[in-house]
């Protein structure tokens, strides 16, 4: 997976959280949100430590 896919992804799994609190779903939404986080949060700590390395 590309960065680029991945940031898609990431941000489609927090609109699908954000709708899900609108409508109401709040135990989903959370689970979304905090999955949203996470993968977020991996991604950062991915590129922050691959950066120098040849």
């Amino acid at each position: 997976m590309t960065d680029l896919q991945r940031d898609f992804l990431t941000g489609a799994v927090f609109i699908t959280g954000l709708i899900g609190f609108i409508s109401g779903e709040f135990i989903i939404s959370s689970t979304l949100f905090a999955s949203a986080a996470i993968a977020s949060n991996l991604n950062f700590n991915r590129k922050r430590t691959n950066e120098g390395h040849f």
